[in-house]
């Protein structure tokens, strides 16, 4: 790691303004960038602290939603009570991911802001064409190891999945991001790599996140995080589905559904296909097997992640079961 200088930010206006100059960075938990540094891909000359800054850990609550604050600690958020009720698929994302010891560590915003696994991308020493670190250098994970790489969302510059699992959900439930003097969809926040998969986030130097606001909804209180990854703990998913459903006061047919799958895509992957193919049919294992194939639409395998491709639909197929009742 190289030297660097050290702010720690009185305000948030101090913290936009020092990052917004050429070779800032923001560091909160620290987790990921301290990694990426490690790693020899984050290089900051000048590291902005905003742990210290009054206000930004809060966690509110009102009857239209949940407005979380981007310095809430992920543990925090898992265990509070109202996103345990109302939210449990945004609780059960955050318990999922990572260690017990980075969870009590790492906040809400930067977890939202985490960089790829890739291991092409990880290893700089070995590996010199990634388009993520150098642009126009080439994709080192096409034609090489794909076991862990993405099959939607792809382009010929970049196959490297998202890691998040807290962003499927919020996608799911159609979040807002705050960043100070503006706001943006989650959905619309994190970006597909297309022609400039150096670009993974939609947010603009000197920005900070802020707070996240969750709209309240049935479908949201009537959730579930489903994770199927190649061990049982502190491992990233192979495949995952955060899914919301409404039924119908008659309990059987479906009102609302929400579906976000996490592990298959280049950034959280929104599966509105198959939320048009169940909303207004009848709770049915079938009607929903043949309805979850839909999330997969568009994919591209490169050989060996060509599992994913049949793995999406079951853990999709068997959230949705769940929370219907037939699983």
């Amino acid at each position: 790691m190289k030297e660097f200088s050290y702010l720690r930010a009185s305000s948030a206006d101090q913290a936009r303004e020092a990052a917004a100059r050429q070779g800032a960075m923001v560091i909160a938990g620290g987790t990921t960038l301290l990694d990426l540094a490690k790693c020899g891909i984050a290089a900051p000359e000048t590291v902005v602290d905003i742990t210290f800054l009054s206000g930004l850990d809060a966690i509110s609550s009102t009857e239209t939603g949940v407005t979380i604050g981007a310095l809430a600690k992920m543990s925090e958020v898992a265990e509070h009570r109202v996103i345990r009720e109302a939210f449990p698929a945004i609780s059960q994302s955050l318990s999922l991911a990572a260690s017990a010891q980075l969870r009590n560590m790492a906040t809400i915003g930067g977890n939202l802001l985490q960089r790829t696994r890739c291991a092409y991308f990880r290893d700089p020493a070995v590996f010199k064409a990634c388009n993520k670190r150098e642009p126009g250098s080439g994709c080192s994970a096409i034609g090489g190891m794909t076991r862990n790489h993405a099959v939607l969302g792809t382009s010929e510059h970049c196959i490297a999945v998202n890691p998040g699992d807290l962003a499927v959900a919020l996608v799911a439930f159609d979040a807002v991001i705050h960043l100070g003097v503006r706001q943006i969809a989650v959905d619309d926040f994190f970006l597909a790599p297309g022609n400039t998969p150096q670009l993974e986030h939609e947010i603009e130097r000197g920005e900070l996140i802020t707070a996240i606001f969750i709209p309240a909804s049935q479908a949201a209180r009537r959730s579930i995080y489903l994770k199927v990854r190649d061990r049982q703990s502190y491992e990233f998913a192979t495949a995952s589905a955060a899914v919301g459903l409404e039924l119908e006061e008659d309990g059987k047919t479906i009102r609302d559904l929400r579906v976000a799958l996490g592990g298959v895509a280049t950034k959280p992957w929104r599966a509105r296909a198959v939320e048009r193919a169940l909303i207004g049919k009848t709770v049915e294992a079938a009607a929903i097997a043949k309805a979850s194939v839909l999330a997969i639409e568009g994919a591209i395998d490169h050989g060996a992640n060509r599992y994913k491709i049949d793995l999406a639909p079951r853990v999709v197929a068997r959230a949705i079961q769940r929370l219907g009742g037939l699983a």
